[in-house]
Protein backbone atom coordinates (compact mmCIF):
# COMPACT_ATOMS: atom_id res chain seq x y z
CA UNK A 1 0.00 0.00 0.00
CA UNK A 2 1.14 3.53 -0.77
CA UNK A 3 0.64 6.15 1.93
CA UNK A 4 -0.28 9.70 0.91
CA UNK A 5 -1.43 12.85 2.66
CA UNK A 6 -3.94 15.41 1.48
CA UNK A 7 -3.13 19.10 1.76
CA UNK A 8 -6.59 20.05 3.00
CA UNK A 9 -5.44 20.23 6.64
CA UNK A 10 -3.11 23.12 5.81
CA UNK A 11 -5.82 24.93 3.85
CA UNK A 12 -8.48 24.78 6.54
CA UNK A 13 -5.98 25.64 9.27
CA UNK A 14 -4.83 28.68 7.30
CA UNK A 15 -8.40 29.96 6.92
CA UNK A 16 -9.24 29.37 10.59
CA UNK A 17 -6.10 31.03 11.94
CA UNK A 18 -5.54 33.68 9.27
CA UNK A 19 -2.11 32.38 8.34
CA UNK A 20 -0.51 31.31 5.07
CA UNK A 21 1.23 28.11 4.09
CA UNK A 22 3.18 28.41 0.85
CA UNK A 23 2.82 25.31 -1.29
CA UNK A 24 6.51 24.58 -0.81
CA UNK A 25 5.99 24.43 2.96
CA UNK A 26 3.01 22.07 2.61
CA UNK A 27 4.99 19.70 0.38
CA UNK A 28 8.01 19.87 2.65
CA UNK A 29 5.97 19.07 5.76
CA UNK A 30 4.11 16.19 4.08
CA UNK A 31 7.47 14.70 3.15
CA UNK A 32 8.90 15.44 6.61
CA UNK A 33 5.98 13.58 8.21
CA UNK A 34 6.91 10.49 6.20
CA UNK A 35 4.36 10.30 3.39
CA UNK A 36 5.07 9.07 -0.13
CA UNK A 37 2.72 11.27 -2.11
CA UNK A 38 0.08 13.97 -2.29
CA UNK A 39 -3.13 14.17 -4.36
CA UNK A 40 -2.83 16.26 -7.48
CA UNK A 41 -5.18 18.31 -9.59
CA UNK A 42 -5.02 20.84 -12.36
CA UNK A 43 -3.63 23.84 -10.49
CA UNK A 44 -4.39 26.79 -12.76
CA UNK A 45 -3.51 24.78 -15.85
CA UNK A 46 -0.07 23.79 -14.53
CA UNK A 47 1.46 21.26 -16.95
CA UNK A 48 1.76 17.68 -15.76
CA UNK A 49 5.53 17.68 -15.93
CA UNK A 50 5.69 20.72 -13.63
CA UNK A 51 3.36 19.05 -11.13
CA UNK A 52 5.51 15.92 -11.06
CA UNK A 53 8.72 17.94 -10.78
CA UNK A 54 7.39 20.11 -7.94
CA UNK A 55 6.53 17.01 -5.90
CA UNK A 56 9.78 15.26 -6.77
CA UNK A 57 11.78 18.10 -5.21
CA UNK A 58 10.52 16.80 -1.85
CA UNK A 59 10.69 13.11 -2.66
CA UNK A 60 6.94 12.89 -3.26
CA UNK A 61 4.91 11.42 -6.12
CA UNK A 62 1.42 12.24 -7.37
CA UNK A 63 -1.50 10.49 -5.66
CA UNK A 64 -5.03 10.30 -7.12
CA UNK A 65 -6.85 13.58 -7.57
CA UNK A 66 -10.53 14.46 -7.36
CA UNK A 67 -13.39 15.33 -9.69
CA UNK A 68 -16.44 16.70 -7.90
CA UNK A 69 -19.59 17.39 -9.87
CA UNK A 70 -23.40 17.44 -9.78
CA UNK A 71 -23.65 14.12 -11.57
CA UNK A 72 -27.40 13.94 -10.85
CA UNK A 73 -28.18 17.10 -12.85
CA UNK A 74 -29.16 16.33 -16.46
CA UNK A 75 -28.21 19.77 -17.77
CA UNK A 76 -24.65 19.43 -16.43
CA UNK A 77 -23.81 16.06 -17.98
CA UNK A 78 -21.94 17.34 -21.03
CA UNK A 79 -19.89 19.79 -19.00
CA UNK A 80 -19.02 17.00 -16.54
CA UNK A 81 -17.95 14.74 -19.41
CA UNK A 82 -15.71 17.49 -20.79
CA UNK A 83 -14.14 18.07 -17.37
CA UNK A 84 -13.60 14.35 -16.97
CA UNK A 85 -11.64 14.23 -20.22
CA UNK A 86 -9.27 16.92 -18.95
CA UNK A 87 -8.95 15.36 -15.49
CA UNK A 88 -8.35 11.85 -16.84
CA UNK A 89 -5.70 13.07 -19.26
CA UNK A 90 -3.89 14.90 -16.47
CA UNK A 91 -4.08 11.85 -14.20
CA UNK A 92 -2.57 9.72 -16.94
CA UNK A 93 0.20 12.24 -17.59
CA UNK A 94 1.26 12.41 -13.92
CA UNK A 95 1.22 8.63 -13.60
CA UNK A 96 -1.96 8.14 -11.57
CA UNK A 97 -4.16 5.17 -12.44
CA UNK A 98 -7.14 6.26 -10.32
CA UNK A 99 -9.19 9.39 -9.80
CA UNK A 100 -11.85 10.06 -7.18
CA UNK A 101 -15.28 11.11 -8.45
CA UNK A 102 -17.76 12.57 -5.96
CA UNK A 103 -21.08 14.35 -5.59
CA UNK A 104 -20.37 18.05 -5.31
CA UNK A 105 -21.26 20.60 -4.04
CA UNK A 106 -22.37 19.57 -0.56
CA UNK A 107 -26.08 20.25 -0.91
CA UNK A 108 -27.21 18.47 2.29
CA UNK A 109 -25.01 20.13 4.87
CA UNK A 110 -27.97 20.58 7.24
CA UNK A 111 -28.64 16.82 7.31
CA UNK A 112 -25.02 15.75 7.82
CA UNK A 113 -24.77 12.60 9.91
CA UNK A 114 -28.53 12.35 10.45
CA UNK A 115 -29.94 11.78 6.96
CA UNK A 116 -33.56 10.63 6.72
CA UNK A 117 -34.97 8.38 3.96
CA UNK A 118 -36.95 11.33 2.61
CA UNK A 119 -33.69 13.24 2.03
CA UNK A 120 -32.66 10.79 -0.71
CA UNK A 121 -32.49 11.65 -4.38
CA UNK A 122 -35.53 10.82 -6.53
CA UNK A 123 -35.25 7.65 -8.64
CA UNK A 124 -34.63 9.55 -11.87
CA UNK A 125 -31.81 11.53 -10.28
CA UNK A 126 -30.13 8.28 -9.24
CA UNK A 127 -30.43 7.01 -12.81
CA UNK A 128 -28.95 10.22 -14.18
CA UNK A 129 -26.12 10.03 -11.64
CA UNK A 130 -25.33 6.50 -12.81
CA UNK A 131 -25.49 7.45 -16.50
CA UNK A 132 -23.08 10.34 -16.00
CA UNK A 133 -20.73 8.23 -13.86
CA UNK A 134 -20.67 5.50 -16.49
CA UNK A 135 -19.70 8.01 -19.16
CA UNK A 136 -16.99 9.45 -16.93
CA UNK A 137 -15.74 5.96 -16.12
CA UNK A 138 -15.51 5.09 -19.81
CA UNK A 139 -13.57 8.27 -20.57
CA UNK A 140 -11.18 7.60 -17.69
CA UNK A 141 -10.50 4.03 -18.81
CA UNK A 142 -9.66 5.34 -22.26
CA UNK A 143 -6.74 7.10 -20.56
CA UNK A 144 -5.79 4.12 -18.39
CA UNK A 145 -7.40 5.71 -15.32
CA UNK A 146 -10.15 4.20 -13.18
CA UNK A 147 -12.93 6.38 -11.78
CA UNK A 148 -13.47 5.64 -8.07
CA UNK A 149 -16.68 6.84 -6.46
CA UNK A 150 -16.04 8.81 -3.27
CA UNK A 151 -18.74 9.10 -0.58
CA UNK A 152 -18.99 12.30 1.44
CA UNK A 153 -21.11 13.44 4.38
CA UNK A 154 -23.22 16.43 3.39
CA UNK A 155 -23.51 15.28 -0.22
CA UNK A 156 -26.44 13.57 -1.92
CA UNK A 157 -24.67 10.20 -1.59
CA UNK A 158 -23.80 9.90 2.09
CA UNK A 159 -25.35 6.80 3.64
CA UNK A 160 -24.59 3.14 3.00
CA UNK A 161 -28.08 2.72 1.52
CA UNK A 162 -27.47 5.58 -0.92
CA UNK A 163 -24.12 4.17 -2.01
CA UNK A 164 -25.67 0.73 -2.50
CA UNK A 165 -28.51 2.20 -4.54
CA UNK A 166 -26.11 4.05 -6.81
CA UNK A 167 -23.87 1.00 -7.24
CA UNK A 168 -26.88 -1.08 -8.18
CA UNK A 169 -27.24 1.19 -11.21
CA UNK A 170 -23.67 1.83 -12.41
CA UNK A 171 -21.62 -0.41 -14.67
CA UNK A 172 -19.09 -1.82 -12.20
CA UNK A 173 -16.70 -2.48 -15.03
CA UNK A 174 -16.54 1.30 -15.52
CA UNK A 175 -17.01 2.72 -12.02
CA UNK A 176 -15.09 1.55 -8.96
CA UNK A 177 -14.97 2.42 -5.26
CA UNK A 178 -12.73 5.02 -3.63
CA UNK A 179 -14.30 5.30 -0.17
CA UNK A 180 -13.66 7.79 2.57
CA UNK A 181 -13.50 5.58 5.66
CA UNK A 182 -14.15 8.40 8.11
CA UNK A 183 -17.14 9.75 6.23
CA UNK A 184 -18.66 6.26 6.18
CA UNK A 185 -18.37 6.11 9.98
CA UNK A 186 -19.74 9.64 10.39
CA UNK A 187 -22.71 8.70 8.20
CA UNK A 188 -23.54 5.79 10.48
CA UNK A 189 -22.20 3.00 8.28
CA UNK A 190 -19.85 0.22 9.36
CA UNK A 191 -16.72 1.04 7.34
CA UNK A 192 -15.18 -2.39 7.89
CA UNK A 193 -18.26 -4.20 6.59
CA UNK A 194 -18.33 -1.77 3.68
CA UNK A 195 -14.75 -2.71 2.82
CA UNK A 196 -15.62 -6.41 3.05
CA UNK A 197 -18.65 -6.01 0.79
CA UNK A 198 -16.90 -3.88 -1.83
CA UNK A 199 -13.36 -5.23 -1.44
CA UNK A 200 -12.97 -6.23 -5.07
CA UNK A 201 -14.06 -2.76 -6.25
CA UNK A 202 -11.95 -0.62 -3.89
CA UNK A 203 -8.98 0.87 -5.72
CA UNK A 204 -8.08 3.92 -3.62
CA UNK A 205 -8.99 5.01 -0.08
CA UNK A 206 -9.18 8.21 1.93
CA UNK A 207 -8.43 7.45 5.59
CA UNK A 208 -9.90 9.50 8.42
CA UNK A 209 -10.77 8.87 12.03
CA UNK A 210 -13.88 10.15 13.81
CA UNK A 211 -14.38 11.38 17.38
CA UNK A 212 -17.20 9.25 18.85
CA UNK A 213 -18.18 11.78 21.52
CA UNK A 214 -18.57 14.58 18.99
CA UNK A 215 -20.46 12.25 16.66
CA UNK A 216 -22.95 11.20 19.33
CA UNK A 217 -23.53 14.76 20.51
CA UNK A 218 -23.90 16.14 16.99
CA UNK A 219 -26.34 13.50 15.80
CA UNK A 220 -28.49 13.98 18.91
CA UNK A 221 -28.51 17.76 18.37
CA UNK A 222 -28.94 17.55 14.57
CA UNK A 223 -25.87 19.68 13.89
CA UNK A 224 -25.04 20.81 10.40
CA UNK A 225 -21.73 20.01 8.67
CA UNK A 226 -19.96 23.14 9.87
CA UNK A 227 -20.94 22.64 13.49
CA UNK A 228 -19.65 19.07 13.46
CA UNK A 229 -16.35 20.32 12.03
CA UNK A 230 -16.02 23.14 14.56
CA UNK A 231 -16.56 20.74 17.44
CA UNK A 232 -13.82 18.37 16.24
CA UNK A 233 -15.56 15.52 14.42
CA UNK A 234 -12.28 14.78 12.61
CA UNK A 235 -9.67 13.00 14.72
CA UNK A 236 -6.12 12.06 13.89
CA UNK A 237 -5.69 8.39 13.03
CA UNK A 238 -5.79 6.22 16.13
CA UNK A 239 -7.53 8.90 18.20
CA UNK A 240 -11.08 8.11 17.06
CA UNK A 241 -13.26 5.01 17.00
CA UNK A 242 -12.71 3.68 13.46
CA UNK A 243 -11.13 0.22 13.51
CA UNK A 244 -8.36 0.99 11.04
CA UNK A 245 -6.36 -2.23 11.67
CA UNK A 246 -9.44 -4.25 10.71
CA UNK A 247 -9.84 -2.18 7.55
CA UNK A 248 -6.21 -2.82 6.63
CA UNK A 249 -6.68 -6.54 7.20
CA UNK A 250 -9.64 -6.60 4.83
CA UNK A 251 -7.66 -4.82 2.13
CA UNK A 252 -4.64 -7.06 2.62
CA UNK A 253 -6.97 -10.00 2.17
CA UNK A 254 -7.61 -8.95 -1.43
CA UNK A 255 -3.98 -7.98 -2.08
CA UNK A 256 -4.82 -4.27 -2.17
CA UNK A 257 -1.88 -2.25 -3.50
CA UNK A 258 -3.48 1.15 -3.96
CA UNK A 259 -3.21 4.44 -2.08
CA UNK A 260 -4.22 5.14 1.50
CA UNK A 261 -4.53 8.92 1.59
CA UNK A 262 -4.68 10.48 5.04
CA UNK A 263 -7.05 13.43 5.26
CA UNK A 264 -7.82 15.32 8.44
CA UNK A 265 -10.11 17.99 7.05
CA UNK A 266 -9.99 20.11 10.22
CA UNK A 267 -7.46 19.49 12.96
CA UNK A 268 -7.63 20.48 16.61
CA UNK A 269 -3.83 20.11 16.95
CA UNK A 270 -1.42 23.04 17.18
CA UNK A 271 -0.22 22.71 13.58
CA UNK A 272 -1.04 20.71 10.45
CA UNK A 273 2.42 19.15 10.64
CA UNK A 274 1.69 17.79 14.12
CA UNK A 275 -1.56 16.32 12.81
CA UNK A 276 0.18 14.70 9.84
CA UNK A 277 2.94 13.22 12.00
CA UNK A 278 0.48 11.71 14.50
CA UNK A 279 -1.48 9.97 11.74
CA UNK A 280 1.61 8.73 9.93
CA UNK A 281 3.10 7.37 13.16
CA UNK A 282 -0.14 5.56 13.88
CA UNK A 283 -0.07 3.89 10.47
CA UNK A 284 3.52 2.81 11.17
CA UNK A 285 2.35 1.32 14.46
CA UNK A 286 -0.04 -0.98 12.59
CA UNK A 287 2.59 -2.04 10.09
CA UNK A 288 2.20 0.51 7.28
Amino acid sequence: MKIGCGGITWGTFARQHNVEFPREQVLSEIAQAGYEGMPVGGRDGQPAEEIVASLAQYGLVPAPGYLGASFWEVDQEEEIVARAEVAARLSQQVGCTEIYVAASPLTRREASGHVRPEDALPEEAYKQFARALNRVGEICLKHGVRACFHNHVGSVIETRAEIDTLFGLVDRGLVFQGPDIGHLAWAGADPIQFCRDYADSILSVHVKDIDPVVLKEGVAASWDYGTFSQHGIFAELGEGFVDLPAMVDVLKGVDYQGWLIVETDVTQKATPLESAVISRNYLRSIGL
